[in-house]
């Protein structure tokens, strides 16, 4: 008999993340193990820790290095072109500060995907982790790096941006790979429906180099209600299980309170461990993976 093949799967939303990252540390301390996992945006650059086994690590770094100029400023955004400071945030954080375990992700058989848009075509596009280095890096960066606010990333030939602007949560490239076992996190209450983006002329004429992005914004919403309704149509015939906010979150996307981060992240946390038993039912006997305790 073939093997039912599992997916941890993880939308993006700024420091809505830090829900997620309560969620996985549930999941990392259970030894809850997956056969693949994908992020999308925050999904993707709090998530790859889920491989890594680094349980408390984005919250540690996200409650320590929230305020820090170099992280997430105005000034950084003038300064580089990114609201969120790129060499900050992809080298000096992962390398020296709050060291990403490479090795550990590396050795972590579960595949681990994430998303970003391809600004040339309008479309999402999805790169298999290999190692966590350098170009790894480049995707989690360009999957996370928000239209207007960031600047578009190059990798493998492509200039990248936010992948939740086409794909906010990728449940379907998912299936179409063969994962039918799936473990869904959102980061919105169910019955959230997104509203069309406000300022579209501006947005078009911010990002007239862009125009498959600027059509793309200006479409999202229909994208991600539509994706809402066949999550949940999934998840009530139990196709998919699904874990949420019971309500919204209330953080704003570059939260500094290390007070509201760690709310958020609790969140996550009760969540996860309301539904644990329900989760080991969900998915077929797996095997777990080393744990990298959390300071």
């Amino acid at each position: 008999m073939n093997e039912t093949k599992t997916a941890l799967i993880m939308e993006g939303g700024a420091m809505r993340g830090m829900f997620t990252c309560g969620v996985i540390d549930v999941m990392i301390r259970e030894k809850i193990a997956f056969n693949a996992a994908a992020g999308i945006s925050a999904g993707a650059v709090f998530g790859c820790n889920f491989k890594s086994g680094q349980m408390g690590r984005p919250i540690r770094y996200n409650k320590r290095y929230c305020g820090d100029k170099r992280y997430c400023s105005l000034s950084s955004l003038l300064r580089t072109g990114d609201l969120y400071g790129a060499d900050f945030c992809y080298r000096e954080l992962p390398d020296k500060l709050d060291p990403f375990d490479r090795a550990a992700f590396r050795e972590n058989p579960m595949a681990f995907y994430v998303g970003a848009t391809d600004v040339e075509t309008g479309k999402c596009v999805f790169h298999l982790c290999a190692d966590g280095g350098e170009n790894d890096m480049l995707w989690f960066r360009a999957s996370a790096s928000m239209p207007l606010v960031s600047r578009p990333v190059e990798a493998e030939g492509r200039l990248l941006l936010d992948g939740g602007i086409t794909d906010a949560v990728p449940y379907a490239y998912m299936e179409s790979l063969g994962y039918r076992r799936n473990v869904i996190v959102l980061t919105q209450p169910r019955g959230y429906r997104k509203a069309p983006v406000r300022g579209l002329p501006l947005i078009r004429l911010l990002l007239r180099k862009y125009p498959r992005i600027a059509e793309a914004m200006a479409k999202r919403h229909e994208m991600y209600n539509r994706q809402m309704e066949q999550i949940d149509d999934r998840e009530d015939t139990g196709e998919a299980l699904v874990i949420r906010p019971p309500c919204a979150l209330g953080i704003g996307h570059t939260e500094k309170r290390p007070e509201e981060l760690e709310r958020v992240y609790r969140l996550g946390v009760q969540a996860a461990e309301a539904r644990l038993e329900d989760i080991r039912r969900f998915l077929p006997p797996q095997k777990g993976f080393a744990v990298k305790k959390g300071e």
